[in-house]
């Protein structure tokens, strides 16, 4: 049983796999092959093996460049961060420029409560007419 992998599989010769399908750096698929005969393909081209899915039969791994890996790496940390965390709140909050000073301070003790407990606060201010 292979270790569990990083964010963006495995990357290079260790591969614990006899047999994969291997996709080239342009997408298009190459079949499926023994391990010595993708890791030959990479050496020749010069290219890294990458794991894209490892839950199917066989694994699918892909030939890419370095920039390739880097620029992947770039978007799956983009959408780890554009995803809110399990376990994390979000409240939101909204008033009027024209608030009366006690409801504001009101407001703003119920905002350090809710940063207290590691919340994260969204605060909208509407332009009072």
């Amino acid at each position: 049983q292979p270790k569990r992998k990083a964010a963006f599989g495995s990357v290079g010769r260790r591969i614990p796999y006899r047999v994969l399908h291997v996709i080239n750096q342009d997408g298009e698929s190459l079949g499926t092959m023994h391990r010595a005969e993708a890791l030959r393909l990479m050496d020749q081209h010069g290219l890294k093996l990458v794991l894209l899915r490892e839950n199917v039969e066989p694994p699918v791994y892909r030939l890419m460049t370095g920039q390739q890996i880097h620029e992947e790496q770039l978007k799956l940390a983009e959408k780890k961060k554009a995803s809110p965390k399990p376990g994390v709140v979000q409240k939101e909050l909204s008033f009027s420029s024209a608030i009366a000073k006690n409801d504001l301070e009101t407001k703003t003790k119920q905002i350090a409560q809710w940063i207290e407990k590691k919340h994260h606060v969204k605060v909208t201010v509407r332009q009072a007419k």
